[in-house]
């Protein structure tokens, strides 16, 4: 049996839904190509699209949330690049307007709601003594048989600035210290699932490849860990490369280190 590649089924899945389902996050591809580059003409001009009833159809740039907030018929509840539709939300739980600044008072910013998909995402800083520090790297630890797929991968060393308890710097470990502090109101927070990690992901050529208004200090070279277990491997787990847009897998095992984003709400 031919095993396709994990990314070009959930591309496969996100295509197979109706444009207009609820819920749906678009891609940030708003450039249409001919057979050798870029079209020099807009996706929404004339030319552009009568062109997707001739040589060059079907292209992602001239439909979908992209497309429509390229022409300026688009309503957002917040803002956000392109299709994107994104508010920031402080530390206490309130929803901020766009120009709220990152900080540790009740009022600050510290997470992201997605307007689309629903889900809020921890938002990391920038300070080396915070747990939420975008530099810090963790091993996959899941101590939950009934989601880790087979493996619950390994507790970690000081990789994290003896930010979490034991200097274990691990998903879960991670995970329960930002759920004690309740970031933004909420102690459900958890690893985002491939699918969910992907819907932030901007193709556009950008890198690192999301939005860098809603989420401050995203290393071009990163690769985020997800809660996601390989089907065929329950040693690895899926990543997203915000840098290529792909979704590689990671050891479970030994000192395997990846950046972690958390995410409540959903499943999406």
């Amino acid at each position: 049996m031919t095993r396709l590649p994990y990314s070009l089924v959930l591309a496969l899945a996100f295509a197979a839904t109706p444009l207009q389902a609820a819920g749906l996050p678009d891609t940030g591809q708003v450039t249409c190509y001919n057979d050798t580059t870029a079209d020099v003409v807009p996706a929404s001009s004339a030319a552009s699209i009568a062109s997707d009833a001739g040589t060059h159809p079907g292209q992602d740039c001239r439909f979908g949330r992209d497309a429509a907030a390229a022409a300026s018929a688009l309503p957002k509840t917040g803002a956000g690049a392109r299709g994107f539709d994104y508010t920031k939300v402080a530390n206490n739980g309130t929803l901020l307007a766009a120009g709220a600044t990152l900080g540790t008072a009740a009022t600050d910013w510290a997470c992201t709601l997605d307007n689309v998909t629903g889900l809020i995402w921890e938002v990391k800083t920038a300070a080396g003594t915070d747990p939420r520090y975008f530099g810090h790297t963790y091993t996959w630890y899941n101590s939950d048989a009934a989601t880790n797929g087979g493996n619950a991968g390994g507790t970690g060393s000081n990789t994290c600035n003896a930010t979490l308890p034991g200097g274990l710097c691990n998903t879960q470990a991670f995970a329960t210290a930002v759920n004690l502090a309740a970031l933004c109101g909420y102690s459900d927070w958890r690893m985002p699932t491939a699918r969910e990690l992907f819907s932030l992901f901007v193709a556009d050529g950008s890198n690192p490849g999301i939005d860098p208004t809603y989420f401050l200090y995203t290393p071009a070279t990163s690769r985020y860990w997800t809660g996601s277990t390989y089907v065929s491997s329950a040693d690895a787990a899926f990543l997203v490369d915000f840098r290529s847009g792909s979704i590689p897998g990671g050891s479970k095992s030994g000192d395997t280190r990846y950046n972690l984003r958390l995410v409540r709400g959903g499943p999406f």
